[in-house]
């Protein structure tokens, strides 16, 4: 039954006159659904459509390109032709889908008392999908970048810093932070021909510049009581020099169905990636990586949901959620992989 009141407040007080519920409060849910914001891969490598699944993509040759081929015209004559090739990349759209059922018939309680449309069955299973695709592309993103194996550029946290692979640890408080990623800037833009202007922080990682006296001595005296001084991302990303700084918040349960939840971050929290990355798609842009979109069911969505019946007499709807990727490294020059930060 429902008391008709729709505050907590109202509820109470019905309860404590003898009120018992004898079905679920339809005007509250709890959900452990992310936070919006959380899920990150796609802000940080742009999102590239492709028609078909399976392709190629042209990879220009850098050692042409930034070479000074031009000559002196001779008297009558001509220079010979620069010389500008490319080798092909390829991409590969594999389909990744997830199911969820609807009970029809325990819907139907939902639907004659009146419910708030956020516990409509059909409703939390679309919510549920996206969740589920959301939390899988940063999954895929991790495994594919956030890691030292994926990149040919990568610095070592230590305790003292002897070699052009290695860096100070962030949490310790003599360590030069914007000295390190001064010269990690000025080797990507000889390298990549681009300055890096994403800078993305595992949790502990994040934590540790926050909290670091580079940070903190150029925010003292500038809040107040009401408005404290905080390091946060903009700050880092104004130190810095970086057009965006995005801490990796995005969290997963990696026990099996069943078993008591194990969270955990989706991406190391003691590692760093620093890149350059286009915030949108360009023809002739270089990227450190893009995540190729297949729109399989040609609706225009590569991340798409669809619903259909179940078998005839069990009363049952099914809501699917498809999605079509392939994340690519498309530039080692552009990336720098950071592993331990922060000491363990």
């Amino acid at each position: 039954m429902s008391t008709g009141h729709n505050n907590a407040a109202a509820i109470a007080v019905d309860i404590a006159k003898g009120w018992k519920p004898n079905y679920y409060l339809t005007n509250m849910a709890m959900s452990y659904f992310q936070a919006p914001g959380m899920n990150v891969a796609p802000s940080i490598f742009p999102i590239l459509p492709v028609q078909a699944s399976t392709g190629n993509y042209y990879i220009f040759n850098k050692e042409e390109i930034a070479k000074d081929q031009v000559r002196r015209k001779p008297k009558y004559g001509k220079v010979d032709p620069a010389v500008f090739s490319h080798s092909d990349g390829t991409y590969k759209c594999e389909v990744d889908q997830v199911i969820v059922g609807v009970d029809n018939i325990t819907s139907l309680d939902y639907q004659r008392t009146g419910a708030p449309a956020t516990i409509d069955p059909r409703r939390a299973k679309v919510r549920q999908i996206s969740e589920q695709m959301n939390l899988h592309l940063d999954m895929i993103f991790a495994n594919k970048f956030f890691n030292a194996n994926a990149w040919g550029n990568v610095k070592t946290g230590e305790t003292t810093a002897s070699t052009s692979k290695q860096f100070v640890r962030f949490d310790d408080a003599n360590a030069d932070i914007v000295g390190a990623f001064d010269d990690m800037k000025q080797e990507m833009l000889l390298n990549g021909r681009r300055l890096p202007n994403k800078l993305c922080l595992g949790y502990k990682t994040f934590k540790a510049i926050k909290n670091h006296p580079q940070f903190l001595d150029r925010v003292v005296g500038s809040g107040s009581t009401p408005n404290p001084a905080l390091v946060d991302e903009q700050v880092i990303a104004a130190v810095l020099g970086f057009e965006e700084v995005k801490v990796l918040y995005s969290t997963y349960n990696a026990a099996e169905i069943g078993q008591k939840a194990d969270m955990k971050f989706v991406f190391d929290d003691s590692s760093a990636l620093m890149t350059y990355a286009p915030k949108e798609v360009s023809l002739e842009e270089p990227s450190a990586g893009y995540i190729y979109t297949w729109d399989m069911l040609g609706n225009g969505q590569w991340m798409a949901t669809s619903q259909f019946d179940g078998e005839g007499g069990t009363h049952t709807e099914f809501i699917e959620g498809l999605m079509a990727t392939d994340m690519k490294k498309t530039s080692d020059d552009l990336a720098t992989f950071l592993t331990g930060c922060v000491a363990e």
